[in-house]
């Protein structure tokens, strides 16, 4: 399920066949990750421990390079390995879900709408995006399909008056959870960050301690302009977790590991294709495996 970059496993198990550890191989070690998004600052972090372990010759071959590389990123991500959790007392508990524009931000509260609905909590989407006709249609067919109830209103009104009013919709009637949807939008475009700070006001006018969660959606293909949106989301908003969409489709999973290296974000969900099964909690060890290859050591075919 905690699919990465698989064209990164194939690479590195070509590259490492056959061969002996020399700095040489480290080399263009150093290089595929660097290509895979990995960033400079996590994959120098990994090559140091891989180079001390290789003078102290506790790494013989290639397959046990693997293997330690593997390891070491499952340690570097395992501190985001966090699953969201909702707090039954706060009714509703507030997820602001924010992004740029083609990210997936509609489509992951659908399909964490329905995780929340078959865990049995009461649901509520407030379609926060009114500059797109069909995001608000969207998320219609979520809660069709997922039984949630939706608030909407007509496209163009204003975002923060339509979250306002879903605020007190969801308490008047008894909303476990509140999933706020907002446009799209450029993490660059400062008037546009501007409108997302004045909805976490207007949240926080109807509940001061809400949004309980700020989920930032990105977009794996985006390699290292992910992490600039991560950035300048979290400076603005305070992001709480994270969601990383299209890893079925990217050689780039490697963004992954430069933003918890540099942020250290919980990442709360992983999407890995379209369907509302392709959506799941984060594995530091299964997205280790996926993205460098498990050792055929280990049993798994090169």
């Amino acid at each position: 399920m905690n699919r990465g970059s698989s064209s990164l496993a194939r690479d590195l198990h070509q590259l490492l066949r056959g061969r002996q550890i020399d700095e040489a191989l480290i080399e263009e070690i150093e290089a595929r990750l660097l290509n895979a998004d990995v960033g400079v600052e996590a994959t120098g972090a990994l090559l140091e421990q891989l180079r001390h372990r290789v003078e102290r010759h506790e790494l013989t071959d290639a397959n046990a390079l693997l293997n330690a590389l593997r390891l070491q990123l499952a340690e570097l991500l395992r501190p985001a390995q966090q699953a969201l959790q909702t707090d039954r007392s706060k009714r509703p508990f507030v997820i602001l879900v924010i992004g740029v524009n083609g990210s997936g931000k509609t489509t992951s509260i659908g399909k964490l709408a329905r995780r929340l609905s078959d865990s049995g909590l009461k649901v509520m989407l407030a379609a926060g995006d009114t500059f797109r006709a069909a995001a608000i249609e969207q998320l219609e067919v979520w809660a069709q399909r997922t039984g949630s109830i939706l608030l909407a209103q007509h496209e163009g009104a204003d975002p923060a008056a339509v979250i306002f009013d879903a605020m007190q919709s969801a308490q008047a009637r008894g909303v476990d959870v509140l999933l706020a949807d907002t446009a799209g939008r450029l993490h660059s475009q400062s008037h546009l960050m501007e409108e997302l700070k004045k909805v976490k006001r207007v949240i926080q006018r109807v509940m001061p301690d809400a949004p309980h969660e700020v989920l930032l959606v990105l977009d794996a293909n985006q390699g290292q302009n992910a992490l600039a949106q991560a950035e300048q989301f979290h400076a603005a908003l305070g992001v709480t977790g994270l969601v990383i969409t299209k890893l079925d489709g990217t050689a780039r999973g490697g963004i992954v590991v430069a933003i918890t290296r540099r942020l250290g974000l919980p990442i709360r969900f992983i999407g890995v294709g379209e369907s509302a099964e392709d959506f799941d909690t984060f594995s530091a060890d299964s997205f280790a495996a996926a993205l460098i290859g498990e050792s055929p050591a280990n049993g798994a075919a090169p």
